[in-house]
C-alpha cells in the first residue's frame, strides 16, 4: 500500500486540566474540600485567606497579568530586607523587639513545692505567640481527642493490677487474646487449652477454666463469656440481693433464652409458673443488661455532619443559602500578583506566572462548585416543598433525570454534586440524595414516593398494638385501603431498611 497524508476535521471532547479540577472539587465532601483548600494555600503563594471585614484587594478580572505594569521589580531575596511587610506586621515586630528582659522571669528556682503551679513561677506568654493557652480551653483536649484504648488494652491493664502467678498470667493473656470486639470469646476453652499446652506443659483444663472465671470479673461486666446466656448470667450475679425479678430473670437466661428470643411468653409463664406482671418485671431486668459488653470500650466512631446548604422559610417562601463556614474566603494576593512582569521569561517570573494562573483556575472551580450546588439545592427545594412543610409522608418521587432537566446538566453532574452533601432543613439534616426516591403507582393514577411509604410504615408500626403487632401482609392491606398498591415483599424490604424487626420479634406483653 502506498503511504499518504490526509487532513481531517472533527470534534472531540477532551478533559482539560481545568475541567478535571472542577469535576474533582464538585464531588468532594465538606471535610475533603477543606483539606483541598488548605493544600492549595500551602502550595500556592498567590492564594490567601480574605479576613472578615477587610476589602478584597483583587478579583479574577483584576488579576490579568497581561495588564500589570511592566516596570514592577521582583526582589531577589524574598526573605531579606526586600520582603513586603504590612504595617501591622512591622508594628508587631517592633513591639516584640522593644520588650525588655524584665518582663520575663527566667530564673529557675532550685527547689519547688509539690503543689507548685507553673503560672505561679512563670508569666504567661503574650497572646498570639502560640505559647499560652486561651482562657476556658480544656487542657486535656488532646488526650481526650486522641485514639482511645482497645478492649484488649483495657483488659490487659486490669490484668497487670491483678496478683497472679506467672503460669496463671500466661493463661489470662491467652484468654484476653481470644476475646472479640463484642466482648465474647471467639475461641472455645478447649482451643485455648490446646494452644497453651506447648508453652505450659502438664496444663490442666480446670486451670484454664479457673483463670477464665477470674477474667470474667474484669470490667466491663460480662466480658470473656462463651455465649449470650453466660454473659447475662455474669451480669445478673453482680446485681444486689433483692433486685425485683432476679430469680425469674436468672431462670430465663439460664434455661429458656431461646423461648425469650421467640417471644413465646405463654411457654415462659407455664414453665416458670409465674404471672404476667412477674414475667414482665424479669424481662425488663434482662433488657437492662448489655449483651455486647465489649462495644462500650473502644474508639469513638461518632461522625458529625456539617451542612452544606441551609433552607429557611421567610414570608411563606423557602430560601436556600450556602453555608459560609464550610470553606474560607479565598482571594489572590495582590502583592505577589503585582510582581508578575509581562515580558519576562526568568525562572522567578515564570514561577509567579504559573501560580497565578493556577490560583485563577482554583478560584473559578470553587465558584463553579458553589453555583452548581446552590442551583441543584434550589431545584430540590422547589420540588420537595411538601416534605419541608409536612414531613417525609409528603415526599414526592424524584430521580436524577428530573433535576438534570430542570438545571440543564448531565445526570452524572447531579450525582456528583449530591454525594456527601447535606442540607439543613426544619425537618432535620439530610443528604441531598435522600430526596431522590423511586415511586409506586396509586389507584388514582398518581405516584407515591418510596420515602413516603417508609414514613407511613414507620408511623403504622409505632402506633400498633404491642400484643398483636402488624404483619407485612396486614400493612399491605392498610396501604391498599389508602390507594397505595405495593407488594408484601416490598413492605418487607422497606421495613428492613428502617431496621424494624418482624412482627414476631416485636411482640410485647404490654
Amino acid at each position: 500500500m502506498k503511504q499518504s497524508l490526509q487532513l481531517k476535521m472533527g470534534q472531540s471532547l477532551t478533559m482539560t486540566p481545568q475541567l478535571q479540577q472542577a469535576i474533582r472539587l464538585l464531588q468532594l465532601s465538606t471535610l475533603d474540600l477543606q483539606q483541598e483548600i488548605q493544600a492549595a494555600l500551602d502550595s500556592n503563594p498567590m492564594l490567601e485567606v480574605a479576613e472578615d471585614g477587610s476589602e478584597a484587594r483583587s478579583s479574577l478580572a483584576e488579576m490579568d497579568f497581561q495588564d500589570t505594569q511592566a516596570d514592577t521589580h521582583i526582589p531577589n531575596d524574598l526573605g531579606g530586607a526586600n520582603t513586603l511587610n504590612s504595617p501591622e506586621e512591622s508594628r508587631v515586630r517592633e513591639s516584640a523587639d522593644s520588650r525588655t528582659d524584665s518582663e520575663w522571669n527566667d530564673v529557675i528556682p532550685t527547689d519547688l513545692a509539690v503543689d507548685t503551679s507553673w503560672d505561679d513561677i512563670y508569666q504567661s506568654a503574650a497572646p498570639g505567640t502560640g505559647l499560652s493557652r486561651p482562657d476556658g480551653e480544656d487542657s486535656d483536649f488532646e488526650s481526650r481527642r486522641g485514639t482511645s484504648e482497645s478492649l484488649q488494652d483495657h483488659l490487659a491493664w486490669q490484668l497487670n493490677l491483678t496478683p497472679m502467678s506467672p503460669r496463671d498470667f500466661a493463661i489470662a493473656e491467652a484468654v484476653i487474646d481470644a476475646v472479640g470486639a463484642n466482648g465474647m470469646l471467639v475461641q472455645s476453652v478447649d482451643d485455648i487449652w490446646g494452644g497453651l499446652q506447648r508453652e505450659l506443659p502438664e496444663l490442666e483444663l480446670d486451670e484454664v477454666v479457673a483463670v477464665l472465671h477470674r477474667v470474667q470479673q474484669f470490667d466491663p461486666l460480662g466480658v470473656a463469656a462463651q455465649n449470650l446466656s453466660e454473659c447475662l448470667i455474669i451480669q445478673l450475679r453482680q446485681l444486689p440481693e433483692g433486685t425485683p425479678g432476679w430469680e425469674t430473670a436468672y431462670d430465663i437466661v439460664d434455661e429458656y433464652i431461646d423461648a425469650l428470643a421467640q417471644r413465646d411468653f405463654k411457654l415462659l409463664m407455664r414453665k416458670l409458673k409465674v404471672k404476667e406482671d412477674e414475667l414482665q418485671t424479669a424481662i425488663n431486668l434482662i433488657q437492662s443488661l448489655n449483651p455486647r459488653p465489649g462495644e462500650s470500650i473502644g474508639e469513638d466512631t461518632t461522625e458529625y455532619v456539617v451542612p452544606d446548604v441551609f433552607v429557611t422559610k421567610e414570608n411563606n417562601r423557602w430560601l436556600v443559602n450556602l453555608n459560609p463556614e464550610i470553606a474560607p474566603r479565598l482571594r489572590i494576593n495582590s502583592d505577589y500578583a503585582s510582581l508578575v512582569k509581562r515580558a519576562d521569561s526568568s525562572s522567578d517570573n515564570t514561577f509567579l506566572r504559573d501560580n497565578l494562573q493556577e490560583a485563577r483556575w482554583f478560584l473559578k472551580s470553587l465558584q463553579s462548585r458553589n453555583e452548581t450546588l446552590l442551583k441543584v439545592a434550589t431545584c430540590i427545594v422547589e420540588r420537595q416543598q411538601g416534605f419541608l412543610d409536612f414531613g417525609p409522608e409528603a415526599m414526592k418521587p424524584m430521580v436524577l433525570h428530573d433535576v438534570a432537566e430542570m438545571v440543564e446538566m448531565h445526570e452524572s453532574t447531579i450525582s456528583r454534586v449530591t454525594t456527601q452533601k447535606f442540607m439543613h432543613t426544619p425537618q432535620g439534616i439530610f443528604e441531598l440524595k435522600y430526596f431522590f426516591s423511586s415511586h409506586v403507582s396509586t389507584e388514582g393514577g398518581g405516584e407515591c414516593s418510596s420515602t413516603a411509604i417508609r414514613a407511613i410504615i414507620k408511623k403504622l408500626i409505632a402506633a400498633e398494638n404491642s400484643r398483636k403487632p402488624l404483619s407485612d401482609s396486614k400493612i399491605t392491606e392498610i396501604l391498599e385501603e389508602q390507594g397505595i398498591q405495593v407488594a408484601r415483599r416490598t413492605i418487607a424490604k422497606y421495613r428492613e431498611s428502617l431496621n424494624i424487626a418482624p412482627s414476631n420479634e416485636r411482640k410485647r406483653l404490654v
